[in-house]
């Protein structure tokens, strides 16, 4: 399935915004011979759907250089061919259980770019972004929307419009970012654990610093691969142009490299003063220097890939999951939506399967804690009972010399020994 319809006729974004048609048009002008002379290169790696040719180029110091090229590569990288068609209007499908939260979301858009643009032009922005999104969802209801996701599709949006970008986004949702849409965070919070044996390994001072509970500082920005904190459009473009021509594992070595880059001001840092520690983390360094930090995730990829480590966190990745299945554009380019489908239904699967699990072992504790404080109380009523009947006996006459009175009392020496 694709998400391409014959019978869109909404403008490219390019035509529906001036300011941004200016920006665009001009990019190219700018740039130096050499530069001119790499957009040689992207143009005829896209023409002839050279992949290996487009991953060295978007990966090598720019990127892919303008939206220009962008429109014609990104769709490539994600594995999307143009002659796919879609039947139905999504307009016509059923509404999703999360457009609720979509509206809220798309209603905060757009707070760092595009700038210089009229509250006319950004309402319009607001409603092709929801279109895409809702497109998306209601396509492939099975797709579970995050908060962040926004984030995201935005940028999908301002470098393809609102006509190209839904196809894209589909593959993008289901085949990179699928771990994150399911219906718990506990697969993407599995994915940020690889942070902790990377660093570890990496850096072990380093490691040994930072606060050992699960890394949620590097939530917002693994889930929107950096959309939402870098400010500048032309670092998180460029910064897409690196993530989508890159193993689906790169947001978390890139993640892992700014930590290392921060190495000096963290050790600085208390290391019992976790809550300025997390806040720490939870921030990119400013200014933030794009290329300086793909250059370092990808020497630390590299050296250490997540196969090498070791480390549990990486076996405990599900085989469903998107670091396993579609890992690079070139494993990507040979999957289908379909293909992305049928691994969230697996991944739902093992998600009930992990819950009815941990569900049976919190039940097996409490039903152990209850025998053992009814098993207590039962011996404690024991202990009473023989006590007050040996105390009954010691009342009575010569009732010390009975056989029964030295029973009684070693037995209750043994209860409540047990008891205690």
């Amino acid at each position: 399935m694709a998400s391409r319809r014959s019978s869109r006729t909404t403008p490219s974004r390019s035509v529906s915004s001036g300011s941004l048609s200016t920006r665009r048009s001009t990019a190219t002008a700018t740039l130096s011979p050499a530069e001119k002379e790499k957009a040689t290169q992207i143009s005829a790696a896209c023409h002839s759907r050279n992949l290996e040719a487009l991953v060295h180029l978007a990966t090598s110091t720019h990127g892919l250089l303008s939206d220009d090229l962008r429109r014609a590569a990104w769709p490539i990288l994600l594995g999307h061919t143009p002659d796919q068609q879609e039947p139905v209007s999504w307009k016509e499908l059923p509404a999703h259980r999360d457009e609720g939260q979509v509206a809220l979301d798309v209603n905060r858009a757009f707070v760092y770019y595009p700038k210089n643009e009229s509250e006319k032009q950004l309402d319009r922005l607001k409603e092709e972004l929801s279109d895409i999104i809702v497109e998306t969802i209601r396509r492939h209801p099975t797709l579970n929307y995050f908060q962040g996701y926004h984030d995201i599709v935005q940028v999908f949006l301002l470098v393809l419009g609102p006509h190209d970008a839904p196809a894209p986004v589909a593959r993008l949702s289901l085949l990179r970012i699928r771990d994150y849409m399911l219906s718990t965070l506990d697969p993407a919070i599995a994915q940020l654990k690889l942070l902790l044996p990377l660093l570890e390994t990496a850096d072990p001072q380093l490691y040994d610093h930072l606060p050992k509970g699960q890394p949620s500082f590097a939530l917002a920005d693994a889930l929107t691969m950096f959309a939402h904190h870098i400010q500048e459009y032309k670092d998180i473009a460029r910064l897409f142009d690196f993530f989508l021509a890159r193993h689906t594992v790169m947001p978390i070595y890139f993640f892992a490299g700014v930590v290392l880059s921060r190495r000096e001001e963290l050790l600085e840092i208390d290391k019992e003063d976790e809550d300025i520690m997390h806040a720490m983390l939870g921030k990119l360094p400013q200014p933030f220097d794009v290329e300086f930090h793909i250059a370092r995730s990808v020497e630390l990829y590299e050296r250490l890939p997540p196969e090498k480590l070791r480390s549990w966190e990486w076996w405990n990745i599900s085989s469903s999951s998107v670091l396993k299945t579609s890992t690079t554009p070139a494993a990507l380019s040979r999957l289908t939506l379909e293909d992305g489908e049928e691994w969230m239904l697996q991944q739902e699967k093992e998600i009930r399967w992990q819950q009815t699990r941990a569900k049976a072992q919190k039940n097996a504790q409490i039903l152990k804690r209850r025998l053992w404080v009814y098993r207590k109380q039962g011996v404690f009523g024991l202990a009473i009972v023989v006590g007050v009947y040996a105390v009954w006996l010691g009342r009575s006459g010569n009732a010390s010399r009975l056989p029964a009175f030295g029973l009684l009392n070693d037995l209750f020496r043994r209860v409540v020994g047990i008891v205690r």
